[in-house]
């Protein structure tokens, strides 16, 4: 099980951010500033909560091995947070969620652009009462343009943002095609990018005491991290499905072995020379079509087949042991189960179990930040809807018990 920290010892600790967000971008930003110490309160609505809460099979199963109400895919992104269930479309509602942001350094929503508005929860409402609040807008297009007001999922954003033009079989072979990828990419790296802004907002605002307005857009995102791609294209250089091999390196891609598969991940010359001397074909290393990258990028049509005929002979284990001692970089293609048995990932800690209110100890997947003095925080796992509801009002806002009961009675809490 994880150690638990003392409260004052994260980075982030004396930062508290109200969390408006739901499904994957926005919670992986406030879930990464409370494993960073941050007090993270999530505000959701009373009954069904984060629409991830729903999103199973699998659910969270309790003590008694019953299936909860809680999805496995929302624990991915919600742990290290307080969860307040208010119906912030009826007035009473408004108004707490305000006094919740007046006490915050940080507010994060992916709501449509103008959704909050209606509420008086939007940036400008908020600046007016708490200047110094860091406000964090995530949605699929942008605050501005064109497209603005259109809603953005992930899967749409890697279509139009040409991440699955590059993704999947080359033209020409069995089963080619465009091809996303097999986990929600855009959103985690939007939800990556918005902590990294919010973080430069808070050091801002250290100079200038003022909060600001990050407005943070899917699409923006997936243009930006097309990366090398995306510069290929700039360049003259018209990027196209691959599979699994590499526009710009060879050989960078899988091989079939006597057993299965294999990944060689060769980045330089001399790597390329190690891996032929292990080989047995040390004259690859010499043949002026292959000694350089650029060589066995113009001439991959010739060389492949020649690696795939050779990497056959050895099993996958024994490829990674050879290549291993002689730094040529290889590794299996694991599935995911593999994953966690992986010894080097059992080292690292990447999975975690931590107690859960219903359900007893439970894994999660840890946060892959290491920092030497003030190390990531593992104090509560993904609360159950409204699991703070109560305490929350009450120590934050002052609200006395029979304010949060009349307001359970009129369904304005949970």
């Amino acid at each position: 099980m994880a150690a638990a920290q003392s409260p004052a010892s994260g980075a982030l600790s004396g930062i508290r951010v109200l969390d408006l967000s739901r499904v994957l971008a926005g919670p992986w930003a406030s879930q990464t500033l409370g494993d960073l110490g941050a007090d993270v309160i999530k505000v959701e609505r009373p009954g069904t909560g984060d629409d991830t809460r729903l999103w199973g099979p699998p659910y969270l199963k309790d003590r008694a091995g019953r299936d909860t109400r809680d999805a496995a895919y929302y624990l991915c992104a919600n742990r290290n947070k307080k969860s307040v269930a208010i119906d912030f479309t009826k007035p009473a509602g408004q108004q707490l969620v305000r006094d919740l942001a007046k006490t915050c350094d940080v507010l994060v929503e992916n709501f449509k652009v103008g959704g909050l508005k209606q509420y008086g929860l939007d940036y400008e409402s908020l600046k007016a009462i708490h200047p110094r609040l860091v406000y964090c807008s995530i949605t699929g297009f942008g605050q501005d343009g064109p497209y603005a007001h259109r809603a953005g999922y992930d899967f749409l954003m890697q279509g139009m943002g040409g991440l699955m033009s590059i993704t999947g079989r080359p033209d020409g072979e069995e089963g080619a095609g465009p091809m996303k990828v097999g986990v929600a990419l855009t959103d985690i790296l939007t939800g990556l990018y918005a902590s990294t802004a919010i973080l430069a907002a808070l050091q801002a605002r250290q100079h200038t005491g003022a909060g600001q307005w990050i407005d943070l857009a899917l699409l923006d995102v997936q243009v930006a991290c097309l990366a090398n791609q995306s510069m290929n294209h700039l360049y003259g250089q018209a990027p196209r499905r691959m599979g699994n091999a590499h526009p710009n390196t060879v050989p960078y891609q899988d091989f079939p072995t006597a057993d299965g598969y294999m990944i060689l991940a060769i980045g330089n010359d001399g790597q390329f020379a190690a891996f032929c001397r292990a080989a047995g074909k040390p004259e690859w290393a010499q043949d002026e079509r292959f000694k350089a990258n650029t060589g066995r990028v113009q001439h991959r049509a010739t060389l492949i087949p020649l690696l795939r005929q050779v990497t056959v002979l050895r099993s996958t284990k024994e490829w990674i042991a050879l290549l291993e001692r002689v730094g040529v970089p290889c590794g299996p293609i694991n599935t995911i189960a593999d994953v966690f048995d992986d010894p080097q990932v059992r080292h690292r800690g990447d999975r975690i179990t931590m107690p859960h209110a219903v359900a007893g100890d439970i894994p999660l997947v840890a946060s892959p930040i290491r920092l030497s003095a003030t190390p990531v925080q593992y104090r509560a796992a993904p609360p159950v809807l409204g699991q703070d509801t109560q305490q929350v009002l009450r120590e934050t806002l002052g609200l006395p018990d029979d304010s949060i009961r009349s307001m359970i009675e009129q369904g304005v809490l949970q």
